[in-house]
């Protein structure tokens, strides 16, 4: 199932992450072993986030996808399905 994560970091531990390099460490190692098609990075809500979107193969994946942002920076992790226009092409067919 394809997935987009939104990652939102606090603004006292995003500050910190900066500051000592271990933001970009964390997005990266988090990040990597999920291959994202897409990850883009900017402000929301006045925290540093990230929209990270990739393949989810089983929920229960959730678990390790997330826990690093939580225990690295205490994060605000959101894991939303998503569908392309292909995805949502097929929805819409099978509506009637």
């Amino acid at each position: 199932m394809r997935v987009m994560a939104k990652i939102a970091l606090p603004v006292e531990s995003g500050n910190q992450a900066g500051k000592d390099g271990s933001l970009g460490k964390l997005i990266r190692s988090a990040a990597e072993p999920w291959k994202p098609e897409a990850m883009y990075f900017g402000g929301f809500e006045g925290k540093r986030t990230a929209l990270i979107v990739f393949g989810m193969p089983v929920l229960s994946d959730m678990i390790p996808f997330a826990e690093p942002f939580y225990q690295g920076m205490n994060t605000d992790v959101v894991i939303i399905p998503i569908m392309n226009a292909d995805d949502m092409q097929k929805g819409l067919g099978k509506l009637g």
